[in-house]
């Protein structure tokens, strides 16, 4: 059941609902984050004075929470499943999701909650249950909200947990001959020691982790680049003449929409990014910032890392060595690792599992945090958040040896479930989103 749902209902709708509301935002929003580059840019020239969370900080949250094996994994599958025409859809879908991810981060801001100590809470959750209040549907607001916070719940334990433990899992099995079960319980002890000091320990790690392992993995991917510059060409025509066909032959429009490099390509990207499914705004509402527009630029900021740079880097690589590396099939993970060992050597290999392991494990504590908010949501008192952790914490050792396709099953669901209430939540808060932009980009002093 879950299959046929992700394949013909999420599979295909998703997509297809992503690309729609992107273009209707590309409109809505006059494309500004193209024309206004220098604007976005400037968000990170302004000193934070508070004590809070700075907006940075709460971009590394937010970076953490997509960089896993969306970036290393994913971008694997989608070039394998869909063909290398699905690395143009995941550029098509980020520049589409870039103003769905601002879009979602201005409503988080905006609609955010504070505790007694001033600890900002903001989600998905709360702008869905304000804008229904306001249209006097109060009661299916609290329903729509709290579907999204369990599927939120949900892919925290498979997506955010299981699928990214068992990437590192795998790696150190099959290169370095580890147990996964000794690997897991390992992990788990480490999860369990950080996520118990709560949100802050999160935060203030991911604040370290991300930039240091996204400069070195931008580093051994150029290193490869740079080696088979002479082949980049060919792979890039590659990927141009391969977006527009159809595999399966059926022809015509429907033919097209239902090609696998769509299919593959946007949905990857959403697993990469998280663009529109409503998860970023969760980090991004911990900011100590007043301007929800300046917030969301940051969003902005993280698709272009996140999808434009490294999914971006890794295809390359992937692509430039994939005659010696096709034949590992459903083994993506190990597709990439021998991607970077074909060309660097041995040595690349260790590296990349020391990067799976950092993408991964930063993946897992962001998840832990998404997870305690939803928790907070259903509970302000937070007796739901013991009970949480104890759980996610044994997700996190049965990654490690669970067969994980019917964990990425029940990941594509949730995933694709948040992602059309969050769409359908926004297109209807437009106004909203419009005018706080408007505002902001037509004030005289803010900078150019």
């Amino acid at each position: 059941m879950l299959e046929f749902l992700n394949k013909y209902i999420f599979g295909v709708g998703v997509p297809i609902i992503l690309i729609i509301s992107g273009i209707y935002f590309l409109f809505l929003l006059k494309g500004f984050h193209i024309t206004k580059i220098g604007k976005i840019l400037k968000v990170f020239t302004k000193k934070n004075n508070n004590n809070g969370t700075s907006p940075l900080k709460a971009l590394m949250l937010a970076l953490a929470g997509p960089l896993g094996v969306g970036n290393i994994v994913g971008v694997s599958a989608a070039i394998y499943l869909g063909g290398f025409g699905a690395v143009f859809w995941m550029w098509v879908s980020a520049f589409l999701s870039m103003l769905l991810k601002y879009a979602e981060i201005v409503l988080a801001i905006k609609h955010r909650r504070y505790d007694k100590d001033g600890t900002p809470h903001g989600s998905a959750m709360f702008y869905i249950r304000d804008h229904f209040d306001n249209l006097r549907f109060s009661a299916f607001g609290k329903i729509l909200a709290g579907l999204f916070a369990v599927f939120c719940i949900i892919n925290s334990l498979s997506m955010g947990s299981m699928i990214q433990i068992n990437a590192v899992s795998t790696s150190f099995k099959d290169i370095l001959g580890i147990d996964p079960i000794i690997c897991g319980l390992i992990l788990a002890i480490i999860t369990a020691l950080i996520i118990s000091k709560g949100s802050k320990r999160i935060i203030n790690i991911t604040e370290k982790l991300v930039p240091l392992m996204t400069l070195g993995y931008v580093c051994i991917s150029l290193a490869v680049i740079i080696i088979k510059k002479d082949k980049i060409s060919e792979a890039t025509r590659l990927i141009f003449e391969n977006a527009f066909t159809v595999r399966s032959g059926t022809g015509g429009i429907l033919a097209f929409v239902l090609s696998r490099s769509i299919r593959y390509g946007v949905m990857r990207g959403l697993v990469s990014n998280e663009a529109g499914c409503g998860t970023a705004p969760i980090a991004h509402a911990t900011a100590d910032t007043q301007s929800p527009v300046e917030q969301g630029f940051f969003g902005i900021i993280e698709v272009f890392v996140d999808t434009i740079l490294l999914c971006t880097m890794t295809a390359f690589v992937v692509i430039l060595s994939y005659s010696d590396v096709e034949h590992f099939g459903n083994n993506f993970i190990m597709m990439t690792i021998r991607a970077y060992s074909t060309v660097l050597g041995k040595g690349a290999e260790y590296f990349l599992i020391a990067a799976i392991l950092c993408f991964s494990f930063a993946t897992v504590i962001c998840w832990a945090h998404y997870g305690f908010e939803c928790c907070i949501y259903f509970d302000n008192k937070k007796r739901l958040l013991l009970p949480y952790a104890t759980v996610y914490v044994i997700s996190v050792f049965l990654g490690t040896f669970l067969d994980t396709r019917f964990i990425w099953d029940i990941a594509d669901f949730s995933i694709g479930a948040m992602t059309l209430i969050n769409i359908f939540v926004m297109c209807s808060m437009t106004k909203e989103i419009k005018k706080e932009t408007e505002l902001y980009l037509n004030k005289k002093n803010t900078p150019e």
